[in-house]
């Protein structure tokens, strides 16, 4: 396939490079500067996705145009969280390849961090991880969906009602204070043990993630001498 793919793009006008190991593809991309990547997902030696991943970590923001011949939902979020621009499933014509390569080519390079962060608050979608600096935050799933919306939203004043579309859904009838629940759950994780408050409420509309953590103020109180 890779050398019907070279054929074709070359026919198409484009000078094509073909790696045919993880290692190797990931070597390429970092090393020479191309206008688009097309990535299969199943590289033997290191997998198109965690090629992908790290080209991003390493802050590369060349297109990639991830191919697979799987075409379950948790493979191209895998691969889109990864950090890829768009996801193109095995069989498929060529005609369809090179108009998403053209695609890829007219928008250009594009940041997309594989993290999300906010001051010394970060998150890893594709490993499902957060950290507040270097100490890793034992979430559950539904704390890490909220702490991703909020570090996706920073400063910005978030409804119970969002809140819940996104972590929950327009469906959900459990308890009706579920969100300031899970607001609670979650500062106990990220803000209470780092003495700091960044997830704070806003009377009357919501909640928001500030961009900077505030330092909570420790009190003494007289005591009297007897």
């Amino acid at each position: 396939m890779a050398a019907l793919l070279k054929r074709g793009l070359e026919e198409e006008g484009y000078a094509v490079d073909v790696a045919q190991t993880g290692p190797d593809a990931l070597w390429h991309a970092m090393e020479f500067a191309y206008d688009a990547v097309l990535l299969d997902v199943m590289l033997p030696g290191m997998s198109g996705v965690e090629v992908c991943r790290r080209l991003r970590a390493e802050r590369r923001w060349v297109p990639i145009l991830m191919i697979t011949a799987r075409d379950a939902v948790a493979d191209r979020v895998a691969g889109l969280d990864a950090g890829a621009d768009d996801y193109l499933v095995k069989p498929f014509s060529f005609d369809e390849l090179n108009a998403r390569v053209r695609a890829l080519i007219r928008r250009g390079a594009v940041e997309r961090p594989t993290e999300l962060r906010v001051a010394d608050l970060r998150l890893d979608p594709a490993s499902r991880r957060a950290w507040r600096g270097d100490v890793e935050l034992e979430l559950s799933t539904k704390e890490f969906a909220m702490l991703r919306l909020f570090l996706s939203n920073p400063g910005v004043v978030l409804s119970r009602a969002r809140i819940l579309e996104h972590v929950w859904d327009y469906a959900y009838d459990g308890v009706s204070n579920v969100v300031d629940q899970y607001v609670l759950y979650l500062r106990r994780k990220i803000d209470r043990p780092f003495k700091v408050q960044q997830l704070e409420t806003v009377r009357g509309a919501g909640y928001r993630l500030r961009e900077q953590p505030a330092q909570l103020q420790r009190l003494e109180l007289p005591t009297s001498r007897r």
